[in-house]
């Protein structure tokens, strides 16, 4: 029995309270997933216990404590519940007989890659924007943690039934493209970057492969021409780069929407007429605005400037535009530190097309990212110069030691790793901890089939008694709560996070309780029914580690 059923069952009970006490009408809005369940810090106190007594009495008359002993007479005789007690205020305790738990280890083993997976999300289309780093130079630590975040919330969104495409956003149009440009040329030509330019050596590395490809007489080229041919050349490869790092990083994109084509295609105007229609556009001094003050912005925001150049705020009216006119209902967008300024105009310009600022329009805003060795700050890439990058963080410690250390902390904090930590083969690494206990499960199951423990040959979930087959078998069971959780909120740090609680009290468990027989020990249905355990906990990792987007090894 799983807390959906257990929902649904006290559900069921709240209606025909409700009805006896002629008061219907007030629950008329409530749901099965409103009746939450959650395993209480006590285990003494029960398998499950819910407040949803306090939350829903005052309207039937009844105090909460009244209306929770009313509906415990209801539970106590349903299979699979062997207690229900009423504690405190109003909160109700259920303890579930060991056959209804255990049960679970067949239901996560028949789901398999599914068991965790949900429909809350289903007929939803969301478009996911992240990264999106200029094509200026290698992807910094900043962009790292949303590629990994990025990446790990799409698949949890699908996995809550979403539709979701993965965009990066291309700027490839507007100053900082020429100052890169101008930046390759100085590099070429053995002169200092300019003051407003960019410095490492990959600037030299890319401005030496433009001269291969375009040839010797590239310096015989005006300086405009020049100027043209190393920023689509530049761009080109340095983009390149961007994507190779970003799928050798295990990160790859549904769509790489270019910027200049908004430009090229009149998208800005269209969607500056809409607004127009819409009474929003106004002139002044020359310039075109948009009234965003209407819209809780602290200030109106230029689309033209009087010389007739869009600002960059134009790109993001219509990119905003074109994003709704493919259908998306939710665009996502992830953004840096530096871009909290953003959030007024943008959830202005939202609500100015006619949509629900939080809803059509989500952006989250993520904080900075310390790498730390030798418990020093690393300052510093080798290629890069004045940054550390990706490819920095995944030459010290791995793919998957780096997308595990940036998934498992919230967004909104400053994160430090520790790269001393992380290269460890040691439960103080949090995925080697995690990835360890998947291992585990492996090795126990070949070692069973090596002495004929076979999960075919018998199933009794009743057996599964000992208190740390109950604590597993309990967090087991919160796998979709906390996968539709991370969906609903937008934190696929849950996920990992308790992935890591899992772990523990797997490794609890295999210190307690024996798969295989010792000596001549014969076979019974315990040892089966523990490996049918082992294999469903299993599963769950390796399900949390793949929304993590990292690989669940059968051997360490």
């Amino acid at each position: 029995m799983t807390p959906d059923d257990l929902s649904r069952l006290l559900f069921e009970r709240i209606l025909e309270v409700a009805r006896a006490h002629s008061t219907p009408e007030h629950v008329s809005e409530l749901t099965a997933a409103d009746v939450v369940w959650e395993r209480p810090k006590n285990r003494d106190h029960g398998d499950w216990a819910t407040s949803v007594a306090l939350k829903v009495s005052k309207p039937m008359g009844l105090s909460p404590r009244d209306l929770a002993t009313e509906l415990a007479k209801n539970l106590t005789d349903v299979n699979g519940i062997a207690a229900v007690d009423v504690a405190g205020p109003g909160f109700i305790n259920v303890r579930l007989e060991a056959a209804a738990a255990g049960e679970l280890a067949r239901t996560i083993v028949q789901a398999g890659a599914t068991y965790g997976h949900g429909s809350l999300l289903r007929g939803m289309k969301m478009n996911l924007e992240f990264v999106s780093a200029n094509p200026t130079g290698p992807i910094h630590m900043g962009g790292t943690r949303w590629a990994a975040v990025g990446d790990s919330l799409a698949r949890v969104l699908q996995a809550a039934g979403a539709e979701v495409t993965r965009e990066y956003y291309f700027n490839d149009h507007g100053a900082q493209i020429d100052r890169f440009a101008r930046s390759l040329i100085a590099a070429h030509r053995g002169e200092p970057a300019p003051e407003d330019g960019y410095g490492g050596a990959y600037i030299l590395d890319i401005a030496m492969r433009v001269a291969a490809a375009y040839g010797p007489s590239i310096d015989d080229l005006p300086d405009a021409e020049c100027q043209e041919v190393f920023r689509s050349m530049g761009v080109e490869l340095m983009f390149g780069e961007i994507k190779a790092s970003l799928h050798g990083f295990g990160v790859d994109f549904d769509v790489f929407f270019h910027e200049d084509s908004l430009h090229e295609t009149r998208a800005v105007e269209r969607a500056v007429e809409k607004l127009r229609d819409l009474g929003h556009i106004f002139e002044l001094d020359g310039a075109t605005w948009l009234r965003t003050t209407d819209f809780g912005d602290d200030k109106d925001r230029v689309i033209f400037t009087s010389d007739g150049r869009a600002a960059y705020f134009a790109g993001d009216l219509a990119y905003f535009l074109d994003k709704r006119e493919r259908g998306f209902d939710r665009c996502i967008i992830m953004l840096g530190a530096d871009h909290h300024g953003y959030l007024g105009r943008m959830m202005a310009m939202c609500a100015a097309f006619g949509d629900v600022p939080g809803e059509n329009l989500e952006i989250m805003i993520g904080q900075m990212v310390f790498l730390v060795r030798d418990g020093q700050p690393l300052r510093m890439s080798k290629r890069a110069g004045t940054i550390v990058t990706l490819e920095d963080l995944v030459e010290a410690v791995g793919n998957d030691a780096g997308r595990y250390a940036l998934v498992r902390s919230p967004i909104d904090s400053h994160l430090e790793i520790d790269l001393d930590v992380l290269a460890k083969r040691t439960n103080d690494n949090p995925v080697f901890y995690v990835q360890y206990a998947h291992a585990r499960t492996c090795a126990v199951a070949r070692n069973a089939e090596s002495v004929g423990v076979a999960m075919d040959d018998g199933f009794a979930p009743e057996l599964l008694d000992h208190e740390t087959e109950s604590a597993l078998l309990g967090v087991l069971q919160e796998f979709p709560r906390i996968v539709a959780q991370s969906a609903t909120l937008r934190e696929p740090h849950r996920v990992a996070r308790f992935i890591e609680e899992v772990a523990g009290l797997y490794h609890r468990w295999y210190d307690n309780c024996r798969v295989i027989p010792q000596g001549d020990e014969p076979v019974t249905d315990l040892h089966r029914t523990r490996l049918w355990l082992n294999v469903a906990t299993g599963h769950v990792l390796r399900n949390g580690l793949t929304l993590a987007g990292v690989s669940a090894p059968e051997r360490m």
